[in-house]
């Protein structure tokens, strides 16, 4: 199920390497909203609302953890595309030692400032104690969360997107069966469906790492790969740290806009979580792509043929274009709809649509400036240009603090809906520019 992305057209193989991907990544969404689903409609609003309330914590410590583990694999792509074989199975035992300091080191932080982070975030107290307990709960399951993630990263870096989707569906299969059993059959509340997804979690990484030490002969160590390389852990460092302080700057950006949306109460805080969940299920094929295009490039790359990463580029641009307008229009229809989703038979989500539709509908407008962060920082990722993941998370975070810090001040709810398109709009346009600068130098290659 290899995939060698150096040969054939770009087209063609970015939209066979991305399905898989976008099945994937909307089981981990739907994974995800099972929980508030589930939540919501058998525990309460306020548990949705609270639910809701951590999402931003949650992007923050799963960000900096995935992506340190996503940039610990860059290294691999590459080598792979250079026909290194030791190269590549060096990359892989020592991203697994970096994975378990960045776990341990991560867990502990992570529970030891938990109450002060929701008290800075000004969670309304009426919500306050089922969003420690289901949040706390998640930091403990952080273990499974990066190890899925650094060894499905292991495979679509060596061009296999399937299996990651293969264990994914079983994990979100066991996630909804988990979640009807801790929460309505135990009565186990918010920390019956944190304990639900680090259970399922768990599985999948215990699947995706069998699969891999037992089937994927390429990304198999041998007894002399097992220690710390330099040269190795030097390169996944200087592409995993920026990564990770990237997911860092940016869910510290979201953190500042859901303090915002926070101080408009709990009711607020339900709508804009129901619009967030159906928006960031909608925006998984701009993720999809980007996550293709990190292997794309960094085979390419490896291989240095650079005018190929650059018509990947392209091409990727061209479908994010149609993917975007696509499920912008359907997502203005049935957002109503969706939202139903997370509450009970019966609710009446009139007073919900009102802080759902102006977050919605400016975040549908600017789907193709998040498509070109998401393409062009992967591409320049799968380059070895780490740092510019953490140059974007910085635009990303001055763009939501000036709106979310203007609609404390101002108290108005469209500025703070308003943070995540003016962090896509900026971030996209300064992205655009960032890679045709590189690429004009030859992606840093001599002539």
């Amino acid at each position: 199920m290899e995939t060698k992305m150096t040969e054939g057209r770009p087209i063609s193989l970015i939209l066979r390497f991305m399905f898989p991907l976008l099945l994937g990544n909307v089981f981990q969404q739907l994974y995800n909203m099972c929980d508030t689903i589930i939540v919501g409609r058998y525990v309460g609003d306020g548990a949705l609302a609270a639910v809701g309330a951590t999402g931003t914590i949650f992007f923050l410590v799963i960000g900096i953890c995935n992506g340190m583990a996503t940039g610990f694999t860059v290294l691999t792509s590459q080598k792979y595309g250079a026909g290194d074989q030791d190269g590549v199975r060096l990359s892989v035992t020592n991203g697994i030692f970096l994975s378990i300091i960045v776990t341990v080191v991560m867990t502990i932080l992570s529970l030891s400032f938990m109450k002060q982070l929701l008290h800075l975030m000004q969670t309304p107290e009426d919500i306050y104690a089922d969003a420690y307990a289901y949040i706390s709960t998640i930091c403990m399951g952080v273990v499974a969360m990066v190890f899925y993630n650094l060894f499905s990263s292991y495979l679509r870096a060596i061009g296999n997107s399937r299996m990651p989707l293969i264990f994914l569906i079983i994990s979100a299969l066991l996630n909804i069966v988990l979640d009807l059993v801790f929460v309505i059959a135990f009565q186990l509340g918010v920390s019956g469906a944190a304990w639900a997804t680090n259970i399922s979690q768990g599985v999948s990484a215990v699947l995706c790492g069998v699969y891999i030490f037992r089937k994927v002969e390429a990304l198999r160590p041998e007894r002399k790969h097992w220690h710390f390389h330099k040269p190795s852990v030097r390169k996944q460092l200087q592409i995993g740290v920026p990564m990770s302080l990237q997911f860092g700057i940016t869910a510290s950006g979201t953190m500042v806009m859901q303090t915002a949306v926070n101080s408009f109460g709990s009711v607020a805080v339900t709508g804009f979580t129901a619009a967030s969940k159906v928006q960031n299920l909608l925006t998984q094929g701009m993720m999809s792509i980007g996550q293709t295009m990190a292997a794309y490039s960094g085979q390419n790359f490896g291989k240095l043929e650079l005018e190929r990463v650059h018509q990947g580029t392209k091409d990727a641009l061209k479908i994010s274009l149609v993917y975007s307008l696509a499920v912008g229009v359907a997502g203005v229809l049935l957002l109503p709809i969706l939202m139903q989703l997370f509450f009970d038979t019966g609710v009446d989500i009139a007073p919900y649509l009102p802080w759902a539709k102006p977050y919605f509908y400016m975040c549908v407008v600017n789907y193709l400036p998040l498509s070109m962060i998401f393409i062009y920082r992967n591409t320049l990722q799968g380059c070895g240009y780490g740092m510019t993941a953490m140059t974007l998370g910085i635009m990303e975070l001055f763009a939501r603090l000036t709106t979310a810090g203007l609609s404390m001040a101002l108290h108005s709810y469209y500025l703070a809906a308003a943070a995540d398109p003016a962090a896509w709009l900026t971030a996209g346009i300064f992205a655009l520019c960032l890679y045709l600068h590189i690429r004009r130098k030859g992606f840093g290659i001599p002539a």
